[in-house]
Parts: C-alpha cells; sequence; structure tokens
C-alpha cells in the first residue's frame, strides 16, 4: 500500500537543514577539522533492539537532513538548468569516470551461473585497493585526515563483492559519502544541484553499467511489491523536479512518448526508461508499486509519500541498516533532542 503523503514540507535547502542543528555547512567543516578525530567506520547495529540507536543518532539526523535538503533544492528544476559546476564536483566526475574504466578494463568471465558474475569481485578489489588515494584527491589539505573514513562509504556504495548484488542500502551509503565531502567542506552548499543532477546521476550511470556488465543481484529485493530493485533516492529527487510541473502529472510517466521525449530532464523518467529496459511484461505487473503511485493526484504527494516510504522500506528496516557503517562524520552518538 502507497504511503499516505507527509504533512511536513520538506523543501529545505541544505543550508536551512544545517541551520535547525543551529549551524552552517562551514561550521560543520570547521567542527570536523577542529574537534574530530576522524576514524574508519565501523558497524553499530548488529541486533534489532539496536535500531533506535540508530533512529536517535546524529548519523540519521544529518542523513535524512541531507536527503531532504536536496529534495528541496532539485524542486521544480529541469537536469538541464544552470548551475555552478565546483573543481570538487569535476574531481567527483572524474572519480566516477575511472570506475566506469574499470568496469572496460574487467570483462565478464564465463561461469555457469548466470547472475554474480565474478569478475565483479577483481573489479571490486581495484576499488578496494584504490579507495582512500582517489578520496584523498578530493579532500581540502587541512581535512586529507579523513580519506580513510570516507573511502569506507565510496566502497560501500557499490555493491557487496561476496554475494555479489547491489540495493539502497548501497545507495544510500554513496548518500553518506556526498553527505561527509560537505562536512568536511569539499562540497558546499552552492553544489547542491550540481551534487543531484552531475554526480548522483553519474553514479547512476555507473551502478547501471555493474548491474548489467556482471548481472548482480537485487540486494534484499521486495520484488513487484518493492519501488524498485535497485535503486530509491532518483524516484525522490526525480518526483521533486515535477512538483507544480505546468502540463506532466504522475499518471504520464506510463506513457511510453513522455519517457522517451522528457527522460533527459527528469531523472524519474530516466528511472522508468531503465525498468521498462530491463523488465518485460505488463508494467502494472513487474512494477506494482510505481504503478500505483501513478494514480497520486499531485507530484507534491508522490513526493511527500516517497520519503514516508523511502524511511519505513529503507532506512528503518535492519536487513538495510545492519549494513551501515559509523564513524566521526556520520556518528552513531545520540543527536540532540
Amino acid at each position: 500500500m502507497y504511503p499516505k503523503p507527509a504533512k511536513e514540507t520538506v523543501s529545505l535547502t541544505m543550508a536551512e537543514a544545517e541551520q535547525q542543528s543551529g549551524s552552517t555547512p562551514e561550521d560543520e567543516a570547521s567542527k570536523a577539522t577542529d574537534s574530530v578525530t576522524f576514524m574508519v567506520p565501523k558497524k553499530e547495529i548488529s541486533m534489532v533492539p539496536d535500531m533506535g540507536k540508530w533512529k536517535r543518532s546524529m548519523a540519521y539526523a544529518d542523513y535524512i537532513g541531507f536527503i531532504l535538503a536536496l529534495n528541496g533544492a532539485v524542486k521544480g528544476k529541469k537536469l538541464s538548468c544552470e548551475y555552478k559546476v565546483s573543481e570538487t564536483v569535476q574531481k567527483l566526475l572524474d572519480l566516477l569516470g575511472t570506475l566506469d574504466r574499470w568496469i572496460n578494463e574487467t570483462p565478464p568471465v564465463d561461469q555457469p551461473s548466470r547472475f554474480g558474475n565474478k569478475a565483479y569481485r577483481t573489479w571490486y578489489s581495484i576499488l578496494d585497493q584504490e579507495a582512500e588515494s582517489l578520496v584523498f584527491a578530493l579532500l581540502p589539505e587541512d581535512t586529507s585526515a579523513a580519506a580513510a573514513e570516507i573511502a569506507v562509504y565510496l566502497k560501500e556504495s557499490v555493491g557487496n563483492a561476496v554475494r555479489i548484488d547491489y540495493g539502497t542500502g548501497h545507495e544510500a551509503a554513496f548518500a553518506a559519502f556526498l553527505c561527509c565531502l560537505c562536512k568536511v567542506g569539499a562540497l558546499k552548499v552552492d553544489d547542491q544541484l550540481a551534487i543531484v543532477f552531475l554526480v548522483f546521476n553519474r553514479y547512476l550511470e555507473v551502478m547501471r553499467k555493474l548491474q548489467k556488465t556482471y548481472r548482480m543481484e537485487p540486494a534484499g529485493s521486495q520484488g513487484v511489491w518493492g519501488l524498485d530493485d535497485f535503486q530509491f533516492l532518483p524516484f525522490i529527487w526525480g518526483s521533486s523536479q515535477f512538483v507544480d510541473h505546468p502540463t506532466l502529472e504522475p499518471r504520464h510517466f506510463l506513457e511510453e512518448r513522455v519517457v522517451d521525449e522528457q527522460q533527459h530532464e527528469y531523472m524519474f523518467l530516466e528511472c522508468i526508461k531503465f525498468i521498462n529496459e530491463m523488465k518485460t511484461g505488463p508494467f502494472a505487473e513487474h512494477s506494482n508499486q510505481l504503478w500505483n503511485i501513478s494514480a497520486v493526484p499531485s507530484w507534491s504527494k508522490v513526493n511527500q509519500g516517497l520519503i514516508r516510504m523511502y524511511k519505513a522500506e529503507c532506512l528503518e528496516k535492519f536487513p538495510v541498516i545492519q549494513h551501515f557503517k559509523f564513524g566521526s562524520l556520520l556518528s552513531i552518538q545520540p543527536g540532540k533532542p
């Protein structure tokens, strides 16, 4: 059942989100360098009762604040709109380009099993070795000590090398990676649009290539009862792009013509295009939740409903959050009441 829309407004800016915790992004970056000892993140959620620690933690508040800030930033904007592209954003695009190139250099191997090609483990081992130096190149000199901590989230964001699967928990790790870059001052408030429209969109391209090349299994997929086999965040931010659109309503994303013509402007439609390429049969059968969403009367209600659904189905589910790792930047310590 599709959740009822949230009553709270979600059109926050990153600055507003930080102000709610009484600080600006610059303050956060200063605190990170002045008073924090960076540490390699580790698991803290090992049993279902531990979920309470997560929901009360500074990490949860920072993470959801970051997601909502970006949600507000992209509201009503097309992918082709004008925005600043900073040096750090360009470096992130170069990093993702490197991951993409490694896929080309690591072709699938012949194996009896159709899914979970073992060449993925070779690809992942390269990232495992190089991640810290890749992250080091992104950081301001005074926060370079954070490289080992932030690199963990990059490695967690591309899937699991043992199971050769990928899901919303890995996607959340990439959002956490970007959030940490904001907290140490590598990314700024005025990078918001580029974070979603350039960096996250490029990340999606690389993840889709990984999924197709190595036939990765969906991690914790709910099948037809889930929103999507692999992603969630582009549906949230993509629906925010559509808020107050003069002509396109939620029902229109089921129309092939609309998807083909508008996919390059809207993340939501890019996701629908990918689903249509990967799945066969009636849309209502293979993507029932999205089919239900098409009946919601407005994009603002879709957006608010998806945020509620994300919290309930991803952030509050033990099978997803048990893999999340906590360090100094995303801390398991309780947040301010």
